[in-house]
């Protein structure tokens, strides 16, 4: 048996369709203008019936909030603006009543400053905790080395107590932690095991490929100068790490397991993710979403290439290894903005097109929250309307000193802002969206709520939600589109993403349209469109023939 056709492994998670909660931006519960887990609790038939296995919910820790929860001070707390311990408890309890699993998210690259660690840390060189994080002499007059932050600015901050600086790869307020350190993973490994001891049922690990740095600290190689992402992803001991992990914890549990992979090449991923190796089960690799991203600008991106990243996955990852399915998240635009056409009336049926591709690809898909709307991005046009740190410490790095034009900088962030996806959930016509009884909610919701909605789209059999919850339904009961071979039938054509999905004796063809213009099909000898199983139209064309935006998936006679 050759490599290609070595029996895949079977596992709950392969065959799980994943949502993101984003919790400061889902349901206030309370009416202080900020989302919260009983209001999460509230919708959690709404998630039910879209089809949802897994709830992904991005940090709900004890936070000061610099970079909205990704910044920890206690790992073992519920923040506060979020609710209780008890709060998470009856969440948990709420998703295993309706069949449903929770992962958390867990960020270990780096904690709070206000951390109980770090604010004994910096006290003193000889502190107990001191070498939980990162400290250096600067070099000269200036920092350790030429390392930047992924937030603006040098990647150390100078501690005038100790007169020395320690590292944080994103804010001044993240610290990064020692993994050298053998204490540190042992609490880390800790920390794990309370939360699964609870029953959540796996980790999104945050930035995970950053954790093991090179530990004479150079200066960037040329090579990588320009994206640094590319060097702290490959860190000595990384691989070390991540089988330590699952040794001591994650083998003991049956979880599910995907790391934020911001630097990892789809030719890097299959080891971490080779299941003989002991690692992760899955990452979520950039290439695709940093498609439409080139710094603080949108770039136009072709279909070609999205393909080409999707092929390169597919390659790379063999039989031992799994890929996830994601254009969206936290810290991305809107998908119907980015990779749809969210202008009317193309912003419905891109929508379902790309909720198509999604669902049907070879790995596990991921669902930001919204996108099962069609939100768009949100109109910004000045810096004060921003909430992301990213944003705000770019602005006064690069527009404050002159380098960047303030009216560049802003077209930029208005096609690639995080804070796009960060507004909060359009739940109906009501004010704010139905998100929150406040005046005001904490980020402003977008303006074409009143169209834009849950509520709108519940009632309307032709939604985009109502296509996410069909896709779900297909592909539960097509094990082809959960574990079937992927060919790409038409790998460089302009406007015509085509391709096939085979498992034993079926074979599944999904044709999807990325353009406003109609396309004629040409299909391979042998591939034959048969029975339409779903499309995105409510008139749905016939034969070889694709409408502007059309999306269908068929069996192949």
């Amino acid at each position: 048996m050759s490599e290609q056709q070595a029996p895949v492994s079977r596992r709950w998670w392969k065959e799980s369709v994943v949502y993101q909660i984003y919790p400061r931006s889902f349901q206030d519960s309370n009416g202080d203008g900020i989302g919260d887990i009983p209001g999460i609790i509230s919708r959690l038939d709404y998630l039910k019936d879209l089809g949802v296995d897994v709830v992904w919910l991005s940090p709900h820790y004890d936070s000061p909030n610099a970079d909205n929860g990704y910044d920890i001070r206690d790992y073992r707390k519920v923040m506060a603006e979020f609710g209780t311990m008890a709060d998470f408890d009856a969440l948990l309890a709420g998703l295993k009543t309706r069949g449903m699993r929770l992962i958390v998210d867990l960020v270990v690259n780096h904690s709070s400053d206000e951390h109980v660690w770090f604010v004994e840390s910096r006290k003193s060189k000889d502190n107990s905790y001191r070498d939980y994080y990162i400290w250096r002499p600067g070099r000269g007059e200036g920092p350790p080395n030429d390392w930047r932050s992924y937030f603006s600015g040098s990647a150390w901050t100078l501690d005038p107590a100790t007169g020395e600086y320690y590292l944080h790869l994103f804010a001044d307020k993240q610290p990064d932690l020692n993994w050298e350190n053998d204490k540190v993973r042992s609490e880390v490994y800790d920390l794990m095991r309370f939360w699964l001891d609870k029953g959540v049922d796996g980790f999104r690990m945050d930035v995970i490929p950053m954790i093991s740095k090179e530990q004479t600290f150079p200066d960037y190689p040329p090579e990588h100068r320009e994206r640094t992402e590319y060097y702290h992803a490959v860190g000595p001991r990384l691989h070390e790490f991540l089988q330590e992990m699952n040794r001591e914890v994650l083998s003991k549990y049956d979880v599910m397991t995907v790391g934020e992979a911001f630097g990892v090449t789809p030719e890097q991923t299959i080891d971490i993710v080779d299941e003989r190796r002991g690692e992760l089960n899955m990452i979520f690799t950039f290439d695709a979403v940093r498609l439409c991203s080139d710094g603080h600008r949108y770039r136009e991106w072709t279909l070609p290439e999205l393909k080409a990243i999707y092929r390169r996955l597919e390659e790379n990852v063999g039989p031992y290894g799994w890929n996830t399915v994601f254009l969206a998240n936290h810290d991305n635009a809107r998908l119907v903005s980015s990779f749809g056409d969210d202008a009317e009336p193309w912003r419905v049926p891109s929508a379902k097109l790309l909720a198509t591709m999604l669902m049907t690809l070879h790995g596990t898909p991921f669902i930001y929250q919204g996108d099962e709307l069609a939100m768009t991005n949100y109109p910004f046009t000045s810096i004060e309307q921003y909430d992301d740190i990213a944003v705000r410490n770019a602005w006064k790095a690069d527009v404050l000193t002159g380098r960047v034009a303030a009216a560049d900088f802003l077209k930029g962030m208005a096609r690639t802002s995080r804070d796009h996806a960060r507004t909060p959930i359009q739940w109906s016509a009501e004010p704010n969206g139905g998100f929150t009884t406040a005046e005001k909610a904490w980020l402003a919701v977008n303006p074409n709520y009143g169209e834009i909605n849950a509520e709108a789209a519940l009632a309307d059999p032709g939604s985009v939600y109502h296509h996410y919850a069909r896709l779900a339904a297909l592909r539960r009961s097509h094990p082809a589109l959960v574990y079937g071979d992927f060919t790409d039938l038409a790998p460089h054509h302009p406007q015509l993403f085509a391709y096939t999905r085979t498992l034993g004796d079926e074979t599944l063809l999904v044709l999807l349209n990325f353009s406003r213009e109609p396309v004629e099909i040409e299909l391979p000898a042998g591939v034959a469109v048969g029975e339409r199983l779903l499309g995105n139209l409510a008139t749905p064309s016939e034969g070889t023939r694709l409408a502007g935006w059309e999306a269908r998936v068929h069996r192949v006679r």
